[in-house]
């Protein structure tokens, strides 16, 4: 699998963050650029542009990524939210830049047009900032908290565990190849720490959430399994855990 190149410089934290964790999705699901276009309907060019930093992907193609290689779908649109409200403050923000360049050059600020002009532009720049401020905020709390409802009730799993044949389950998924690992939530996160408490390596509370605790039971059951001991729920560690 090729490379990945060093992301651009000055590329805004938030869509960093976003670019990161798509390219971690892709190696960790060993994809190659004309496997994700055939799996997400997007061009092998296209995924070029969004995994190097210099187009920004649409939140259709982060949701295809997530779902081919097995990571959490919400988690990776949050992380869309937040890099798409960077990304189109720092484009509307680039123009206006330029025209004060501009007449700073030209040796005109302050004289196009009357007094209150410049007052009335400097409180529209805020209340735009104020709201693109909030929207941000509004997408870090789904991802810092993606557990919670709006009532901030955090999500509560009960471990159904049965066995049908030789397969152990808990009631919340039936998954054998989801790739998981620190960051990732909802059902398969839960299902695999009712069955690591099952085989005798407790997780605390089963909350959906992979955690450290929860890493360091993945390690300890891959360990004594005779597997790479690397943290990440895959599908070697699935067969083992629900053999």
């Amino acid at each position: 699998m090729a490379r990945l190149s060093a992301l651009p410089e000055g590329l805004d934290p938030h869509v960093r963050h976003l670019i990161t964790e798509l390219r971690a999705m892709k190696e960790r699901a060993e994809l190659g650029n004309v496997r994700i276009a055939a799996r997400t309907g997007f061009s092998t060019s296209s995924w070029q542009r969004y995994l190097s930093g210099r187009t920004l992907p649409p939140a259709q193609a982060v949701e295809a990524l997530a779902r081919a290689a097995g990571a959490d779908e919400a988690r990776a649109l949050a992380l869309h939210r937040l890099a798409a409200a960077a990304w189109d403050q720092r484009s509307a923000e680039a123009p206006e830049d330029r025209r004060e360049g501009h007449d700073r050059r030209e040796g005109r600020e302050g004289r196009d047009g009357p007094p209150g002009d410049g007052r009335r532009m400097r409180r529209g720049w805020l209340a735009a900032g104020a709201a693109a401020l909030v929207a941000v905020l509004g997408a870090l709390a789904l991802v810092l908290h993606p557990w919670q409802h709006d009532s901030d009730a955090a999500v509560s799993y009960a471990c159904r565990i049965s066995q049908s044949g030789a397969q152990w389950h808990a009631g919340l998924s039936d998954t054998r190849t989801a790739v998981l690992g620190q960051g990732n939530a909802g059902p398969d996160v839960a299902e695999a720490q009712c069955l690591l408490t099952r085989a005798g390596f407790p997780v605390g509370e089963v909350d959906g959430l992979y955690g450290p605790m929860t890493e360091r039971a993945v390690k300890r059951f891959q360990s004594g399994h005779h597997l790479v001991p690397d943290g990440t729920m895959g599908p070697h560690t699935w067969n083992a855990l629900r053999a």
